[in-house]
């Protein structure tokens, strides 16, 4: 019974751990490099050739996405408004990035 109540309490000390190491990661920003493309043409969009093709896209409702230069991950823009003006643009986006999404707090040209 001893053993079975260590173990017990061995796991949730690991768990709590595990929970706390992770509500930390959410709450910092990440500066992520890329093109802001949309949701239609992702990493086809991922050039300033694309630009014109992109802002009609945007236009017909497709969303903002920002394709990243490494990997080419593709993020979906919460606030599409953040990105406005710089469709086909590579850019340097801060923000908080989760899962495929990412909440943008500021955009830099690059």
């Amino acid at each position: 019974m001893k053993k079975l109540l260590l173990i017990c309490l061995a796991l949730s000390l690991l768990f709590m751990m595990v929970a706390v190491v992770s509500a930390d990661d959410m709450g910092k920003e990440k500066t992520v490099n890329g093109w802001v493309s949309d949701s239609k043409c992702g990493a086809k969009g991922a050039n300033a050739s694309a630009a014109e093709c992109t802002k009609k896209c945007l236009e017909a409702g497709a969303s903002p996405v920002i394709v990243t230069d490494a990997g080419q991950k593709i993020l979906t823009v919460e606030n599409a408004d953040a990105v406005k003006g710089h469709e086909g643009h590579h850019v340097a986006v801060t923000g908080h990035v989760k899962g495929e999404s990412i909440h943008v707090e500021s955009v830099k040209m690059l």
